[in-house]
Protein backbone atom coordinates (compact mmCIF):
# COMPACT_ATOMS: atom_id res chain seq x y z
CA UNK A 1 0.00 0.00 0.00
CA UNK A 2 1.23 3.72 -0.97
CA UNK A 3 0.87 6.32 1.34
CA UNK A 4 0.50 10.30 0.53
CA UNK A 5 3.44 9.76 -2.69
CA UNK A 6 4.24 13.69 -3.47
CA UNK A 7 7.26 15.05 -6.14
CA UNK A 8 9.51 16.38 -3.42
CA UNK A 9 11.51 13.48 -2.57
CA UNK A 10 13.69 13.25 -5.21
CA UNK A 11 14.56 17.13 -4.71
CA UNK A 12 14.99 16.89 -1.37
CA UNK A 13 17.42 13.76 -2.19
CA UNK A 14 19.74 15.84 -4.74
CA UNK A 15 19.75 18.85 -2.09
CA UNK A 16 21.09 16.37 0.92
CA UNK A 17 23.34 14.54 -1.55
CA UNK A 18 27.24 13.73 -0.30
CA UNK A 19 25.91 13.39 3.48
CA UNK A 20 25.60 17.38 4.14
CA UNK A 21 22.66 18.92 5.35
CA UNK A 22 21.02 20.87 2.85
CA UNK A 23 22.24 24.66 3.57
CA UNK A 24 24.73 24.55 6.12
CA UNK A 25 28.06 26.11 6.17
CA UNK A 26 30.29 23.42 7.46
CA UNK A 27 31.48 20.12 6.00
CA UNK A 28 31.34 18.28 9.16
CA UNK A 29 29.98 14.51 8.12
CA UNK A 30 26.83 13.10 10.25
CA UNK A 31 28.00 9.72 11.64
CA UNK A 32 27.59 6.97 11.73
CA UNK A 33 24.99 7.51 8.88
CA UNK A 34 24.61 10.45 6.43
CA UNK A 35 21.66 12.54 7.08
CA UNK A 36 19.77 11.85 3.62
CA UNK A 37 19.64 7.75 4.45
CA UNK A 38 16.97 9.24 7.13
CA UNK A 39 15.07 11.61 5.39
CA UNK A 40 14.96 10.03 1.93
CA UNK A 41 11.73 8.51 1.07
CA UNK A 42 9.13 8.48 3.03
CA UNK A 43 11.24 9.15 6.24
CA UNK A 44 11.90 12.93 6.53
CA UNK A 45 10.44 13.29 10.06
CA UNK A 46 12.40 13.04 12.94
CA UNK A 47 12.36 13.69 17.01
CA UNK A 48 15.06 16.43 18.13
CA UNK A 49 16.63 13.08 20.31
CA UNK A 50 17.16 11.43 16.88
CA UNK A 51 18.38 14.10 15.37
CA UNK A 52 21.42 14.65 18.32
CA UNK A 53 21.95 11.16 17.59
CA UNK A 54 22.78 11.74 14.19
CA UNK A 55 25.27 15.07 15.26
CA UNK A 56 22.77 17.77 14.98
CA UNK A 57 22.73 19.94 17.85
CA UNK A 58 19.40 21.43 19.70
CA UNK A 59 20.99 24.44 18.67
CA UNK A 60 21.57 24.00 14.89
CA UNK A 61 18.17 22.27 15.38
CA UNK A 62 16.28 25.83 16.09
CA UNK A 63 18.46 27.73 13.57
CA UNK A 64 17.11 25.77 10.76
CA UNK A 65 13.44 25.46 12.06
CA UNK A 66 12.94 29.47 12.34
CA UNK A 67 10.57 31.22 10.29
CA UNK A 68 12.45 30.92 6.58
CA UNK A 69 14.41 28.09 7.50
CA UNK A 70 15.34 24.72 5.66
CA UNK A 71 13.42 22.63 8.62
CA UNK A 72 9.95 23.07 10.46
CA UNK A 73 8.82 22.04 14.34
CA UNK A 74 5.87 20.02 13.48
CA UNK A 75 5.05 19.05 17.27
CA UNK A 76 6.63 19.59 20.25
CA UNK A 77 10.06 17.51 19.80
CA UNK A 78 9.23 16.57 16.33
CA UNK A 79 10.92 18.30 13.23
CA UNK A 80 9.86 18.17 9.37
CA UNK A 81 13.57 17.40 7.75
CA UNK A 82 11.55 20.48 5.03
CA UNK A 83 9.88 23.76 4.62
CA UNK A 84 6.40 22.64 2.70
CA UNK A 85 3.77 21.55 3.89
CA UNK A 86 3.68 17.89 5.58
CA UNK A 87 2.41 15.05 3.39
CA UNK A 88 0.01 13.05 4.67
CA UNK A 89 2.98 10.20 6.00
CA UNK A 90 4.33 12.57 7.07
CA UNK A 91 2.10 13.69 9.68
CA UNK A 92 1.20 10.14 10.52
CA UNK A 93 4.65 9.84 11.30
CA UNK A 94 4.69 12.85 13.58
CA UNK A 95 2.02 12.23 15.33
CA UNK A 96 3.44 8.71 16.47
CA UNK A 97 6.77 10.08 17.00
CA UNK A 98 5.56 12.79 19.67
CA UNK A 99 3.85 10.06 21.93
CA UNK A 100 7.21 8.03 21.41
CA UNK A 101 9.52 11.18 21.57
CA UNK A 102 11.34 10.22 25.17
CA UNK A 103 11.68 6.54 23.88
CA UNK A 104 12.44 6.85 20.30
CA UNK A 105 16.22 8.04 20.43
CA UNK A 106 16.97 5.73 17.67
CA UNK A 107 16.07 6.16 14.23
CA UNK A 108 12.95 3.85 12.71
CA UNK A 109 13.58 1.33 10.00
CA UNK A 110 14.24 2.74 6.63
CA UNK A 111 12.24 2.94 3.22
CA UNK A 112 13.00 -0.46 1.86
CA UNK A 113 12.63 -2.55 5.04
CA UNK A 114 10.17 -5.08 5.52
CA UNK A 115 8.05 -3.11 8.56
CA UNK A 116 9.46 -1.05 11.29
CA UNK A 117 8.97 -2.44 14.74
CA UNK A 118 6.24 -1.49 16.59
CA UNK A 119 8.79 -0.50 19.59
CA UNK A 120 9.81 2.75 17.22
CA UNK A 121 6.72 4.39 18.21
CA UNK A 122 6.51 2.53 21.69
CA UNK A 123 2.96 1.55 22.28
CA UNK A 124 0.91 4.30 20.47
CA UNK A 125 -0.99 3.44 17.18
CA UNK A 126 -3.24 5.67 14.80
CA UNK A 127 -6.89 5.25 15.61
CA UNK A 128 -10.02 7.27 14.28
CA UNK A 129 -10.85 8.31 10.78
CA UNK A 130 -7.43 8.42 9.94
CA UNK A 131 -6.97 4.61 11.01
CA UNK A 132 -10.01 3.78 8.93
CA UNK A 133 -8.87 5.32 6.04
CA UNK A 134 -5.56 3.30 6.44
CA UNK A 135 -7.86 -0.04 6.32
CA UNK A 136 -9.37 1.44 3.44
CA UNK A 137 -12.25 3.04 3.90
CA UNK A 138 -14.06 5.03 1.62
CA UNK A 139 -16.47 6.77 4.00
CA UNK A 140 -13.44 7.90 5.95
CA UNK A 141 -11.52 10.92 4.80
CA UNK A 142 -7.55 10.24 3.95
CA UNK A 143 -5.12 11.59 7.03
CA UNK A 144 -3.86 14.66 4.56
CA UNK A 145 -7.03 16.25 4.78
CA UNK A 146 -8.17 15.39 8.42
CA UNK A 147 -7.42 18.83 10.96
CA UNK A 148 -6.47 16.19 13.89
CA UNK A 149 -5.03 12.53 14.08
CA UNK A 150 -6.32 10.56 16.66
CA UNK A 151 -3.27 8.40 18.31
CA UNK A 152 -4.25 5.76 20.87
CA UNK A 153 -1.81 5.45 24.23
CA UNK A 154 -2.07 3.81 27.37
CA UNK A 155 -4.09 5.65 30.22
CA UNK A 156 -1.07 6.59 32.17
CA UNK A 157 0.89 8.37 29.50
CA UNK A 158 1.38 11.79 30.58
CA UNK A 159 0.97 13.66 27.00
CA UNK A 160 -1.75 16.15 25.82
CA UNK A 161 -2.90 17.23 22.26
CA UNK A 162 -1.72 19.69 20.72
CA UNK A 163 -1.16 20.57 16.76
CA UNK A 164 -2.53 17.80 15.06
CA UNK A 165 -2.23 14.79 17.19
CA UNK A 166 -4.74 14.18 19.32
CA UNK A 167 -4.43 11.78 21.78
CA UNK A 168 -6.67 9.24 23.21
CA UNK A 169 -6.57 7.14 26.30
CA UNK A 170 -7.16 3.35 26.86
CA UNK A 171 -6.69 1.18 29.82
CA UNK A 172 -6.60 -1.91 27.58
CA UNK A 173 -4.11 -1.46 24.45
CA UNK A 174 -5.64 -3.74 21.14
CA UNK A 175 -3.20 -5.52 19.18
CA UNK A 176 -2.39 -3.06 16.67
CA UNK A 177 -2.00 -4.34 12.82
CA UNK A 178 1.03 -2.95 11.09
CA UNK A 179 -0.03 -1.31 7.43
CA UNK A 180 2.50 0.55 5.00
CA UNK A 181 4.97 0.77 8.21
CA UNK A 182 2.38 2.30 10.52
CA UNK A 183 0.35 0.93 13.68
CA UNK A 184 -2.44 0.83 13.37
CA UNK A 185 -5.84 0.26 15.72
CA UNK A 186 -8.25 -2.68 14.48
CA UNK A 187 -11.47 -1.29 12.93
CA UNK A 188 -13.57 -2.45 15.55
CA UNK A 189 -11.59 0.11 17.95
CA UNK A 190 -11.13 2.49 15.28
CA UNK A 191 -14.44 2.95 15.09
CA UNK A 192 -15.37 3.53 18.15
CA UNK A 193 -12.63 6.00 18.56
CA UNK A 194 -14.06 7.68 14.86
CA UNK A 195 -17.89 7.94 16.29
CA UNK A 196 -17.02 9.07 19.37
CA UNK A 197 -16.14 12.62 17.46
CA UNK A 198 -19.65 12.61 14.94
CA UNK A 199 -22.35 13.96 15.10
CA UNK A 200 -23.60 13.46 12.36
CA UNK A 201 -26.03 10.55 11.74
CA UNK A 202 -25.29 9.57 7.92
CA UNK A 203 -21.49 9.64 8.33
CA UNK A 204 -22.02 7.25 11.50
CA UNK A 205 -24.20 5.28 9.54
CA UNK A 206 -21.78 5.08 5.88
CA UNK A 207 -18.51 4.00 8.55
CA UNK A 208 -20.57 1.36 10.47
CA UNK A 209 -22.19 -0.06 7.18
CA UNK A 210 -18.98 0.00 5.29
CA UNK A 211 -17.02 -2.00 8.60
CA UNK A 212 -19.92 -4.70 7.58
CA UNK A 213 -20.31 -4.98 3.58
CA UNK A 214 -16.28 -4.79 3.07
CA UNK A 215 -15.62 -7.99 5.32
CA UNK A 216 -13.30 -5.63 7.80
CA UNK A 217 -14.76 -7.02 11.23
CA UNK A 218 -18.42 -8.82 12.14
CA UNK A 219 -21.23 -6.43 14.00
CA UNK A 220 -20.77 -8.08 17.30
CA UNK A 221 -17.36 -6.65 17.22
CA UNK A 222 -17.89 -3.44 16.54
CA UNK A 223 -21.13 -2.94 19.13
CA UNK A 224 -18.58 -4.36 21.62
CA UNK A 225 -16.00 -1.45 20.98
CA UNK A 226 -19.33 0.86 21.39
CA UNK A 227 -20.91 -0.53 24.34
CA UNK A 228 -17.16 -0.40 25.96
CA UNK A 229 -16.68 3.36 24.49
CA UNK A 230 -20.64 4.37 26.47
CA UNK A 231 -21.41 5.02 22.84
CA UNK A 232 -24.57 3.77 22.73
CA UNK A 233 -27.01 6.10 24.93
CA UNK A 234 -26.58 8.34 21.68
CA UNK A 235 -29.66 7.61 19.68
CA UNK A 236 -28.06 8.62 16.17
CA UNK A 237 -25.33 5.51 17.33
CA UNK A 238 -28.15 3.39 18.66
CA UNK A 239 -29.97 3.72 15.30
CA UNK A 240 -26.85 3.41 13.31
CA UNK A 241 -26.46 -0.02 14.83
CA UNK A 242 -29.43 -1.53 14.33
CA UNK A 243 -28.61 -0.53 10.83
CA UNK A 244 -25.45 -2.44 11.02
CA UNK A 245 -27.18 -5.33 12.55
CA UNK A 246 -29.90 -5.71 10.14
CA UNK A 247 -26.85 -5.85 7.81
CA UNK A 248 -25.22 -7.98 9.01
CA UNK A 249 -27.83 -10.88 9.11
CA UNK A 250 -28.42 -10.05 5.34
CA UNK A 251 -24.97 -11.09 4.87
CA UNK A 252 -24.78 -14.25 6.58
CA UNK A 253 -28.33 -15.48 5.49
CA UNK A 254 -26.45 -15.28 1.98
CA UNK A 255 -23.21 -16.98 3.26
CA UNK A 256 -25.51 -19.44 4.56
CA UNK A 257 -27.43 -19.91 1.51
CA UNK A 258 -24.31 -19.88 -0.21
CA UNK A 259 -22.56 -23.08 1.83
CA UNK A 260 -25.55 -25.24 1.33
CA UNK A 261 -25.90 -25.03 -2.37
CA UNK A 262 -21.52 -25.12 -2.82
CA UNK A 263 -20.92 -27.82 -0.67
CA UNK A 264 -24.28 -30.11 -1.83
CA UNK A 265 -25.95 -30.02 1.37
CA UNK A 266 -29.85 -31.27 1.09
CA UNK A 267 -31.66 -28.42 0.92
CA UNK A 268 -33.80 -27.31 4.35
CA UNK A 269 -37.26 -25.96 5.00
CA UNK A 270 -35.88 -22.08 5.09
CA UNK A 271 -36.62 -19.57 7.71
CA UNK A 272 -39.45 -21.75 9.42
CA UNK A 273 -41.22 -21.86 12.39
CA UNK A 274 -41.31 -24.69 14.70
CA UNK A 275 -44.22 -26.13 16.58
CA UNK A 276 -45.70 -28.96 18.40
CA UNK A 277 -48.89 -30.09 17.02
CA UNK A 278 -51.55 -28.25 19.46
CA UNK A 279 -48.95 -27.38 21.44
CA UNK A 280 -46.66 -23.94 22.03
CA UNK A 281 -44.24 -22.75 20.01
CA UNK A 282 -40.76 -24.05 19.76
CA UNK A 283 -39.03 -21.26 17.90
CA UNK A 284 -37.93 -19.86 14.46
CA UNK A 285 -35.06 -21.58 12.98
CA UNK A 286 -32.72 -20.29 9.70
CA UNK A 287 -33.04 -24.03 8.39
CA UNK A 288 -34.06 -27.42 9.21
CA UNK A 289 -33.93 -30.42 7.91
CA UNK A 290 -37.51 -32.58 9.00
CA UNK A 291 -36.31 -35.82 7.89
CA UNK A 292 -32.93 -35.55 10.15
CA UNK A 293 -34.62 -33.01 12.43
CA UNK A 294 -32.01 -30.46 12.89
CA UNK A 295 -32.45 -26.97 13.15
CA UNK A 296 -29.92 -24.49 12.13
CA UNK A 297 -29.69 -21.20 13.88
CA UNK A 298 -27.82 -17.92 13.19
CA UNK A 299 -26.52 -15.66 16.20
CA UNK A 300 -26.30 -12.39 14.62
CA UNK A 301 -27.33 -10.52 17.55
CA UNK A 302 -25.25 -8.66 19.90
CA UNK A 303 -25.33 -7.78 23.63
CA UNK A 304 -25.67 -4.32 24.48
CA UNK A 305 -25.07 -3.94 27.72
CA UNK A 306 -27.10 -1.05 29.48
CA UNK A 307 -28.86 0.01 26.12
CA UNK A 308 -32.15 -2.86 26.82
CA UNK A 309 -33.11 -3.96 29.77
CA UNK A 310 -34.59 -7.08 27.90
CA UNK A 311 -31.41 -8.20 26.74
CA UNK A 312 -30.95 -10.70 29.55
CA UNK A 313 -34.15 -12.02 29.55
CA UNK A 314 -33.70 -12.67 25.81
CA UNK A 315 -30.52 -14.65 25.89
CA UNK A 316 -32.26 -16.30 28.85
CA UNK A 317 -34.96 -17.74 26.72
CA UNK A 318 -32.65 -18.78 23.73
CA UNK A 319 -30.97 -20.98 25.92
CA UNK A 320 -34.38 -22.34 27.18
CA UNK A 321 -35.48 -23.20 23.51
CA UNK A 322 -32.26 -24.67 22.51
CA UNK A 323 -32.56 -27.14 25.05
CA UNK A 324 -36.11 -27.45 25.00
CA UNK A 325 -35.44 -28.70 21.30
CA UNK A 326 -33.12 -30.79 22.08
CA UNK A 327 -34.87 -32.58 24.74
CA UNK A 328 -37.35 -33.64 22.14
CA UNK A 329 -34.99 -34.86 19.96
CA UNK A 330 -34.03 -31.75 17.56
CA UNK A 331 -30.65 -31.33 16.70
CA UNK A 332 -29.63 -27.10 16.89
CA UNK A 333 -26.85 -26.41 15.08
CA UNK A 334 -25.33 -22.91 16.19
CA UNK A 335 -23.96 -20.81 13.71
CA UNK A 336 -22.11 -17.06 13.88
CA UNK A 337 -22.00 -14.72 11.04
CA UNK A 338 -17.65 -14.98 11.78
CA UNK A 339 -17.84 -18.63 11.38
CA UNK A 340 -19.47 -18.44 7.86
CA UNK A 341 -16.94 -15.66 6.61
CA UNK A 342 -14.08 -17.34 7.74
CA UNK A 343 -14.71 -21.14 7.44
CA UNK A 344 -17.67 -21.65 5.42
CA UNK A 345 -16.01 -24.85 4.48
CA UNK A 346 -15.39 -26.22 7.95
CA UNK A 347 -19.00 -24.73 8.89
CA UNK A 348 -20.49 -26.81 6.17
CA UNK A 349 -18.44 -29.96 7.72
CA UNK A 350 -20.65 -29.70 11.34
CA UNK A 351 -24.16 -29.41 9.38
CA UNK A 352 -23.56 -32.37 7.26
CA UNK A 353 -22.08 -34.38 10.44
CA UNK A 354 -25.31 -33.55 12.51
CA UNK A 355 -27.02 -34.16 9.38
CA UNK A 356 -25.38 -38.37 9.17
CA UNK A 357 -25.33 -38.72 12.58
CA UNK A 358 -29.37 -38.21 12.90
CA UNK A 359 -29.58 -42.10 11.77
CA UNK A 360 -28.00 -43.30 15.21
CA UNK A 361 -30.37 -41.00 16.94
CA UNK A 362 -33.64 -42.66 18.26
CA UNK A 363 -36.64 -40.71 16.14
CA UNK A 364 -37.21 -36.64 17.21
CA UNK A 365 -40.83 -35.52 18.57
CA UNK A 366 -42.99 -34.95 15.53
CA UNK A 367 -42.89 -31.36 14.94
CA UNK A 368 -44.85 -28.60 12.78
CA UNK A 369 -43.30 -26.92 10.60
CA UNK A 370 -44.63 -23.17 9.20
CA UNK A 371 -43.12 -20.57 6.99
CA UNK A 372 -42.01 -18.05 9.18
Amino acid sequence: MSLFVDGRVTRVQKRVEGGKLPGMNHDTPLSPRPLHQLCDGTRRVLTQAQLRARGVSGAETGERCRPGGPWQQLLPGVVLLHSGPPTGEERLHAVLLYTARERTVGVPAQPGADQPPVSSYGEAMITGLAALALHGFSAAPPPASLEVLDVLVPRLRRLRSTGCARIVRTSVLPVPEQIAGVPVAPVPRALADAVAGLDDAGAVRLLLTEAVRGGHCEPAAVVRELTGAKLLNRPHVVDAVDSLLAEGRALAEARLYRMVREYGLPEPFWNVDLRLPGGPHLGVMDAYWPEQAVALELDTRAPRPGRRPEDEAEWSEYARRREHLERLGVTVVHLTPRKLRDALEQQAAVVRTALMAAADRDPAAYVVVRPR
